[in-house]
């Protein structure tokens, strides 16, 4: 099958300004890139676990609900407030009914336009304990209303905070797992680099940060497997007769390329 060959250019060559580095070196350069991408890769893991993302919905969730009930909170504050005043209201009233009654029971008043007004406040002092009984029954009401409410977000918070002490400790686990498999990965780093080129090492590190962490790629089969892009003919003659020690970059990626046995030149 064909290679999607790139663009031919017209005077292809194998870098700008030529740098060397012993073959051994640059096929090393390959294993260090391999252990940078596994970590980079175990990094991106970390970061992606799909606990992170359960437990941000979640507090996001748990936000909410404390907000809910702050404001329920304020409301039955309110309400009983309210009950208070309006249960003094109709203590007031009735203490006042009782009182007007002892006066006419005990035979306190004996004028008869004297009895008949006590009467008429009488019957207004009745209609307004009613009305004021009324009332303290309907805030008594809303009130059990608001404490439902609240009942019910306590035991649904307590539900999401045991799902969140579950889903954070899954992701310390796992993220426990990765960090002990990226400190072997990056503890095989050092030894891989030591005896590379200061220069050589510096391009790769430059490249791997501008090039989304592959700074160095091999030449497998006349493709830079970087940017996965067949090499034409007129830049393999070029590599071709490149010296083993020339660092070869790739034309169209810019990246480190390094000659192997499968190279296919």
């Amino acid at each position: 099958m064909d290679l999607p060959n790139r663009r031919r250019r017209a005077a292809p060559r194998c870098q700008e300004r030529p740098l060397k580095a012993d073959a051994t070196a640059q096929v090393t350069l390959l294993d260090v890139q391999e252990l940078d991408s596994r970590a980079d890769q175990l990094r991106h893991q970390r970061r992606s676990l799909p606990e992170i993302a359960q437990i941000e919905e979640l507090q996001a969730t748990r936000t909410d609900l404390e907000d809910q009930a702050r404001d329920a909170r304020i409301v039955a504050d309110d309400l009983s407030a309210e009950q208070k005043k309006v249960d003094a209201d109709v203590e007031q009233v009735k203490a006042r009914r009782a009182r007007d009654r002892h006066r006419m029971d005990t035979g306190q008043v004996g004028n008869p336009k004297d009895l008949e007004r006590l009467g008429h406040e009488l019957e207004s002092l009745e209609r307004r304990i009613t009305s004021l009984e009324d009332d303290e029954l309907e805030v008594m009401e809303r009130l059990e209303e608001v404490q439902s409410t609240l009942d019910s977000l306590a035991k649904i918070i307590e539900q999401t905070d045991a799902e969140l002490g579950e889903l954070l400790a899954a992701r310390d686990e796992k993220v426990a797992k990765i960090d002990v498999e990226l400190a072997e990965v990056e503890a095989q780093r050092e030894p891989a680099i030591e005896g590379l080129p200061e220069d050589l090492l510096a391009l790769y590190e430059k490249l791997r940060a501008a090039k989304g962490g592959v700074g160095a790629a091999k030449l497998h089969q006349r493709r830079c497997t970087g940017c996965q892009l067949g090499i034409d003919n007129a830049e393999l003659a070029v590599i071709r007769v490149a010296p083993a020690d020339l660092v070869v970059r790739c034309e169209e990626c810019s990246r480190i390329l390094v000659r192997t046995a499968e190279s296919g030149l």
